[in-house]
């Protein structure tokens, strides 16, 4: 499961071709999380792992800070989390996340990437049932820790997988939604550096296209990725295992 989604998120941040479209939609999680649970990281677990995640992809600390203050001017509504779910090209879900400050807007442009592509926007919740929705952790490893204990250690907490990336010297954490805070309690109090996290979608059963069917799904997924009000996109098309050797 890890590595495939690992390879998958390095691709999607090469489409993205510059790191102006990574710090924007950083901004925006940063921004939701300060709203939601206020602007001081200490009081705020999911700021605080947000703020990790901006030092990690080089955010300069001044955008960090304008997105914190966003957050408690008065003025400002806040931004408005939607998933949409729909079929692209060849029966392969698309699940969408969005984060605006313009619904209609968002709908209208979600839809019409879908019809203009050859897919179909569905009801939501419709492909909720495909997708597994995880936390992941990336920490530093640390010396004298057992990948095999931690890891008998932390079942217990909701993580159903760990990943040794020897590339980075990480070790990549991937848990149960819903025990996202359980998980950055216990990293935390145990002293380990959490680099980044982020939650993803896992598809739980992947589909098989052909080269010329990727190209067609890719150019949907990367409409809907270009769009500044996506914050990410999920799907079940099986990644091309030639490039993944790459």
């Amino acid at each position: 499961m890890g590595r495939a989604f690992e390879f998958r998120k390095a691709r999607k941040f090469k489409r993205w071709g510059n790191m102006a479209r990574v710090f924007t939609k950083l901004g925006k999680e940063i921004t939701i999380a300060a709203k939601a649970g206020g602007p001081d990281p200490e009081n705020n677990p999911h700021l605080r792992a947000l703020m990790q995640n901006a030092k990690k992809e080089n955010m300069p600390k001044e955008n960090v800070e304008r997105a914190i203050k966003r957050a408690v001017e008065k003025d400002f509504s806040g931004y408005k989390e939607m998933n949409y779910e729909g079929y692209g090209p060849y029966g392969i879900a698309i699940f969408v996340e969005t984060a605006t400050d313009n619904t209609t807007r968002t709908v209208a442009n979600v839809r019409s990437y879908f019809n203009k592509h050859g897919g179909s926007l569905g009801t939501s919740g419709s492909l909720e049932f495909l997708f597994d929705h995880k936390c992941v952790f990336h920490i530093a490893m640390k010396d004298g820790v057992s990948l095999e204990d931690l890891e008998l250690e932390l079942i217990d907490y909701g993580v159903d997988e760990l990943d040794a990336d020897e590339e980075s010297n990480e070790i990549v954490i991937y848990g149960e939604f819903a025990q996202n805070s359980a998980i950055q309690k216990y990293l935390e109090e145990n002293g380990f550096e959490i680099t980044s996290s982020e939650f993803v979608r896992i598809p739980n059963d992947l589909k098989e296209v052909t080269p010329e069917q990727r190209e067609g799904i890719e150019k949907l997924i990367e409409k809907l990725e270009e769009d500044d009000d996506v914050q990410n996109v999920f799907h079940n098309m099986k990644e091309d295992d030639h490039e993944d050797e790459e």
